[in-house]
């Protein structure tokens, strides 16, 4: 018999982050999250977006089993931004059972009319920080650490669920040179010299930590008109700066400053950790640290996790200094492989970025919606 229960304590929600790692057992291209980070993610007490946001979350089991599983969030703050009513759904996974995904989709789509809302939209999380989008494309990649897997079966259980694309995000496999381009340091040279811009050089991360905290405020700004995004709280700007410390090299992080010492973008990179959690099975004890802190030194890939400039600064130079930066810093340390993250399919400003090195579209994911 299959039963469909909402959940709120510790142990439950151990059991509904646990579910994803049961699922994709022996998967090679799966990489978990880890479940201490989820348990942080979904408390109210420690996750700032909290603050605008309200969650249900749902297990669907049949005699005693985890089957299936799905969060829906009100996002309260971006509501008011488009003046809309949606409701958004994250973590949906299911094994491959039509009655499953429907029931479970079924309580979304409850609360959203208790709500009086008029879409559902997802998968998406409740910040740009988090997980968005359901793969379409590219299942047989090794997944970031900062993104999604799927199986291909979920695209079917979606659209018979009568759910149609919102927006697509692709994701580029960048292949790093031996050297800079030329053009892109001809760029970066003549904004410093025409500008007054200057970049912020780091020994060791403590050095780093003031400047990346005040760096979240120009990710605001930067990412305000995309899609799904609203403003991070102080709470969650502080939370991402503490990861970005405990993964950061100076090498990799890029902060600039205009004439007058004002932050104005920065770069934040760091090397892949994809393989230590996917041998760590979402666990950091007793071994996922050493295996994390192995990575940090030995990957050769290095994840693309945010590059942001002031609205007024875009298109003056900026982005190519940033890139120069995290370039030399990869070359330095023998990287081979750079991975952006998710980027929508529309943003040709970021894309455009990619024309100077060898690259490839591997992976797309998209947002489904269905009006209520």
């Amino acid at each position: 018999m299959l039963i469909i229960r909402e959940i709120s304590s510790k142990r439950d929600k151990k059991k509904f982050f646990k579910f994803v790692i049961d699922l994709y057992k022996g998967n090679k291209y799966f990489v978990p999250i880890m479940i201490a980070d989820e348990l942080e993610e979904f408390d109210p007490k420690r996750n700032g977006a909290f603050s605008y946001s309200e969650c249900k979350m749902f297990l669907a089991e049949r005699n005693g089993k985890v089957v299936g599983r799905v969060a829906a969030i009100l996002n309260k703050a971006y509501n008011t931004k488009i003046n809309g009513k949606q409701l958004r759904f994250s973590r949906f996974d299911f094994i491959d059972d039509y009655v499953v995904s429907q029931k479970l989709f079924d309580a979304v789509v409850s609360w959203a009319k208790e709500l009086r809302m008029e879409e559902i939209i997802g998968p998406i999380g409740f910040s740009d920080l988090d997980k968005q989008g359901m793969l379409i494309e590219g299942f047989d990649e090794l997944d970031m650490y900062v993104t999604t897997y799927n199986y291909p079966y979920y695209i079917k259980h979606i659209e018979k669920l009568g759910l149609s694309k919102k927006v697509d995000w692709v994701e580029y496999q960048i292949t790093i040179p031996t050297v800079v381009d030329e053009r892109l340091c001809n760029i970066a040279d003549m904004a410093m010299e025409r500008y007054g811009y200057r970049i912020l050089e780091f020994n060791k991360m403590r050095q780093a930590k003031k400047y990346i905290t005040e760096a979240m405020e120009v990710l605001n700004e930067a990412f305000e008109k995309l899609f799904g995004v609203v403003w991070l709280s102080k709470k969650q700007m502080l939370d991402y700066s503490k990861v970005l410390m405990m993964v950061g090299n100076p090498d990799y992080i890029s902060v600039v400053l205009n004439k007058e010492g004002k932050i104005i973008g920065y770069g934040f990179m760091a090397p892949s950790i994809s393989r230590a959690i996917q041998q760590s099975k979402g666990k950091l004890l007793p071994f996922g640290i050493f295996r994390i802190l192995r990575d940090l030194k030995k990957s050769k890939t290095i994840d693309l996790y945010s590059i942001g400039v002031k609205l007024e600064y875009q298109n003056r130079g900026v982005n190519a200094i940033i890139l120069r930066k995290g370039l030399q810093g990869a070359i330095k340390n023998n990287m081979k492989i750079c991975e952006t993250g998710p980027e929508l399919e529309d943003n040709i400003e970021v894309q455009s970025q990619w024309k100077f090195f060898e690259r490839r579209q591997h992976r797309r994911r998209r947002c489904y919606t269905i009006s209520i």
